[in-house]
């Protein structure tokens, strides 16, 4: 640290001010030209043509008042608060809601700076959050008591553009990453897509109910559910379970009546996202999910797995799905008409491993690009805390 840089607390450098919400039943209140921000919008410029706007009447008549550019707004009141405090930088002036507040620097500190500064402290915030079972809330206090050493402005600046430097170039590899694994996935896609719609010669045409057999889950009573597994007990399979480990259920197997192994092909019939295919997990399977068997003479449970996750059989499903009055889900009676072309037994195998060939590249690159992310976010943190312990 710097020598004869004064430690500060934000509300020694900072006026900070709330927001409000115009009444809705005033129309004219919403009429005007003045930004009015909530936390949906923000960014890192909060000024967008998709906010809100309001007259200077309806800030006369509210709660909210008129906040200077160059402030830092900070969401204080948010069920996302469990994850990050959202913070920006206002482009222009503008008003907030009462789930925002605004730090209004005064001439001894740089906005930039104080931005980097809450970002730096992202950690030290979400500590400070207090969790409701909906709403999380950030006190004003808490936040105004947050100290910091504070350099002279021009060195304020000096950090700031070694900062932003250094930041652009860090979303550009973020970018860069993020777009090779989209590419990725959308060549796995478009594959996925001609072999299953373009299809070879010899193919024969029928139709997925004439293959298969859709078979429902069933749903015990919660009163029958457990979290430790015992020997009498088997594991209750919902759609959630496809992604985490965390929310595992055991029931009596007198209770189970639907069962499903590691390598049947599940459907998953309510989202989002809607008609997920899975596979992976064995136990019995509750009535959100539905396995679909495969006449395993005419088709395999990999070849059936991978048709059923291309695009056009979706976009079917979520249009047929969306037009069925009362209908909640997906349905064997949506499904069973669908076509599908089949080629021999020793076709499909060879079909089925081009694809895994492609998927298993896909995953390389999305764990690739995982660890790039988390690298890249590691990297952010320590020129932060180098930058506010003076050693940038």
């Amino acid at each position: 640290m710097k020598k004869g840089w004064p430690t500060k607390t934000l509300g020694e450098v900072c006026q900070f001010r709330g927001g409000g919400t115009p009444s809705k039943a005033v129309e004219r209140y919403w009429l005007g030209n003045i930004p009015w921000v909530s936390p949906k919008d923000m960014k890192f410029d909060v000024v967008s043509d998709s906010i809100d706007h309001i007259s200077q009447e309806a800030i006369d008549g509210s709660a909210t008042s008129l906040i200077p550019k160059n402030s830092v707004l900070m969401v204080v009141r948010s069920g996302i608060l469990a994850r990050i405090v959202p913070i920006a930088i206002t482009g222009r002036d503008l008003t907030i809601n009462q789930d925002l507040k605004a730090l209004c620097p005064n001439g001894a500190m740089d906005a930039r700076f104080l931005y980097h500064l809450l970002d730096s402290k992202m950690d030290e915030l979400l500590s400070m959050v207090s969790r409701g079972a909906t709403v999380h809330r950030l006190m004003t206090d808490q936040i105004r008591n947050l100290d910091f050493v504070l350099p002279p402005l021009a060195e304020q600046q000096r950090i700031v553009g070694l900062l932003d430097e250094a930041f652009e170039g860090l979303a550009t590899a973020k970018s860069n990453a993020e777009k090779n694994l989209q590419n990725a996935r959308a060549l796995f896609e478009s594959h996925l897509q001609s072999v299953f719609t373009q299809r070879g010669a010899g193919w024969v045409e029928t139709t997925l109910g004439e293959v298969i057999e859709i078979v429902g889950g069933s749903q015990p009573p919660k009163s029958v559910f457990s979290k430790t597994k015992k020997a009498e007990n088997i594991r209750l399979i919902q759609i959630r379970d496809y992604k985490s480990d965390k929310h595992v259920v055991f029931i009596p197997r007198d209770q189970a009546r639907r069962f499903c192994n590691a390598d049947d092909v599940m459907i998953g019939r309510y989202g989002p996202p809607l008609f997920q295919i899975l596979r992976g997990i064995e136990g019995a399977y509750n009535v959100a999910l539905m396995k679909a068997v495969p006449d395993e003479a005419k088709l395999s449970r990999d070849f059936l797995f991978y048709f059923l996750k291309h695009s056009a059989i979706l976009q079917y499903v979520i249009y047929h799905s969306s037009r069925a009055a009362g209908q909640i889900g997906v349905t064997k009676e949506t499904l069973e008409p669908y076509p599908i072309a089949l080629p021999s037994l020793a076709e499909q195998r060879k079909v089925v491993e081009n694809i895994q060939e492609l998927e298993t590249e896909t995953q390389r690159l999305a764990r690739l690009y995982e660890r790039k992310h988390a690298a890249l976010e590691a990297l952010k943190k320590s020129l932060l805390h180098q930058a506010f312990t003076g050693q940038l």
